[in-house]
């Protein structure tokens, strides 16, 4: 009881809220249930660990060297940490919350992709002009291969078959069969590639230039340039509905977001949505757009079938990578400038609410938090 009130004290009267659900959520799950965001701190070297359940920090872990892209992998309780200062990767076990594994790649990885199966991880490295491909069981690398210049991400196909690898140094994507590990092609797109979004039924890659500001599409089947579109000022992040009808371009300087069709390859539209937006997020229903305004320290809330901005929320200091917890009625926001992570509540208002919604709390992880992943899970049962 005197913790209760020493919450309540301290945290005013979102904190009631804020327990409601932490019992709740409890008293739903069962308590082998678990559930993790994971957030790479670049200026501090670690990973911090929050409860989703109690939107708490558990755990502060530390990696290698100016950790960056981290992923969860699907089908085993493992998190991947790319290390770009150190050149390794950081193999998390999230049922002990430890590092259980160091893997050494080649120069300056950003990001790690992990394949639907579990069993492959592909981290491009952009000093080597190479990409690892990491048997995941055997934690160690089988197979490097040369791409274009400066590699900044490699992305694995839905249907496990092509690593799309987007080469800022020579305006190229590498298309790298994973049969083989070889290069199947090499395609010259547009300025500075950099982020990449696939559809689901593998057949098509879009990839932003943030030199030229444009996307280029990729025809995955045919190995060829299909269209360069051009949208706003220095698209930065794709994002792609759930059903890949349609990609959502972040353009940073261009203070807005484009929309693409990806069926016809067209842009549908272009809509201001804040000062320099970093990074979308599309709900699974594809009915809300969430979009970080780094210049702003806010996140525009963006309704989809209406064609607008429905809500704006301040939060941390230059707001940039975002995640939903599993049953995305939160969203998580890293503030890299802060160092902390803003928790927004999605929920029916109370009595004079007004909107949706609303700032549950703030974390704070370490410095220059700049990735996330989230993993939920179930501890296997005690041993007898």
């Amino acid at each position: 009881m005197k913790k209760l009130l020493l919450l309540l004290v301290v945290l005013g009267a979102g904190a009631l809220g804020y327990w409601y659900f932490y019992s709740t959520a409890l008293a739903d799950r069962g308590p082998l249930y678990r559930e993790y965001a994971y957030i790479t701190n670049g200026g501090s070297n670690t990973v911090s660990v929050i409860d989703l359940r109690t939107f708490s920090p558990a755990m502060t872990i530390s990696v290698g060297l100016n950790p960056t892209g981290v992923t969860a992998n699907t089908l085993k309780n493992e998190i991947y940490v790319a290390n770009t200062a150190s050149h390794n990767v950081s193999v998390i076990d999230t049922v002990r919350n430890q590092v259980v594994a160091t893997i050494g790649v080649h120069g300056r990885p950003y990001f790690i992709d992990v394949s639907t199966d579990g069993k492959r991880g592909y981290v491009a490295n952009s000093a080597s002009n190479n990409i690892s491909v990491i048997d995941l069981d055997k934690r160690a690398v089988i197979a490097t291969v040369r791409v274009g210049a400066s590699p900044g991400k490699a992305a694995i196909t839905p249907d496990d078959a092509t690593i799309v690898v987007s080469n800022r140094g020579d305006n190229t994507v590498s298309l790298v069969a994973t049969e083989g590990s070889a290069v199947r092609a090499t395609i010259s797109v547009c300025t500075a590639p950099e982020d990449i979004a696939i559809t689901p039924d593998s057949s098509e890659a879009f990839v932003s230039c943030s030199g030229s500001n444009q996307v280029a599409a990729v025809d995955l089947k045919q190995a060829r340039l299909l269209a360069l579109l051009d949208v706003g000022k220095t698209p930065a992040h794709l994002a792609l509905k759930p059903d890949g009808g349609e990609l959502i371009v972040s353009n940073f300087d261009g203070e807005s977001v484009s929309f693409i069709e990806t069926n016809s390859n067209e842009v549908a539209g272009t809509h201001l949505v804040g000062s320099k937006p970093a990074h979308g997020l599309v709900s699974p229903d594809s009915a809300r757009l969430y979009v970080s305004n780094f210049g702003s320290n806010s996140v525009a809330i963006y309704d989809i079938d209406f064609g607008r901005v429905i809500a704006t929320v301040s939060v941390g200091s230059q707001p940039d990578g975002l995640a939903l917890t599993p049953d995305a009625n939160h969203l998580l926001v890293l503030d890299s400038g802060s160092g902390d992570v803003t928790v927004i509540e999605k929920r029916v208002p109370k009595k004079f609410e007004k909107g949706e919604y609303f700032l549950l709390t703030m974390i704070p992880v370490g410095l220059n938090p700049n990735g996330i992943a989230v993993k939920s899970f179930r501890l296997p049962p005690p041993t007898k």
